[in-house]
Formats: C-alpha cells, structure tokens, sequence
C-alpha cells in the first residue's frame, strides 16, 4: 500500500499528538522519531510516496495504528 508524503506528514502529527516531545531539549518519541526517519528519507530521495511494505516493522506497525485510528 502506498503512503503519501502528505500522510506521512499526517501520521507523525497524530504521534505527536499521542506522544508529545520531552524535556527540556523536546526529544522526540520513540514513535515520531520512527516517522521522523521515513519523511527525511524520503525528501532526501525526493519520493512523493512509498510502499509502506518496503519499511522497517517499527514505522509500518505506526503507520497501520494511524490509519485505524482515523474515522472512515
């Protein structure tokens, strides 16, 4: 299934959400620093989407609870 950028963009916002950074440095979760790692490969490709069946188990198991998560 093909991810979006914009989705990306989406999904890292909801773990934030759910996550939110910490200390006084604002350290990113584990969750949104998995995202994190995704979006900046993918600007660093210049890919607009990606197979999330290409990822890491860790960011594609995130991205699967975003999507549940979201109201059909």
């Amino acid at each position: 299934m093909e991810l979006t950028l914009t989705e990306l963009e989406d999904a890292i916002n909801f773990w934030r959400g759910q996550r939110p950074s910490t200390g006084e440095e604002r350290a990113l979760s584990p969750e949104v620093n998995a995202l994190a790692s995704v979006y900046a490969m993918m600007i660093f490709q210049r890919l607009r989407s990606i197979d999330i069946a290409t990822l890491d188990p860790a960011p594609a198991m995130l991205l699967e609870s975003w999507r549940a998560s979201k109201p059909a």
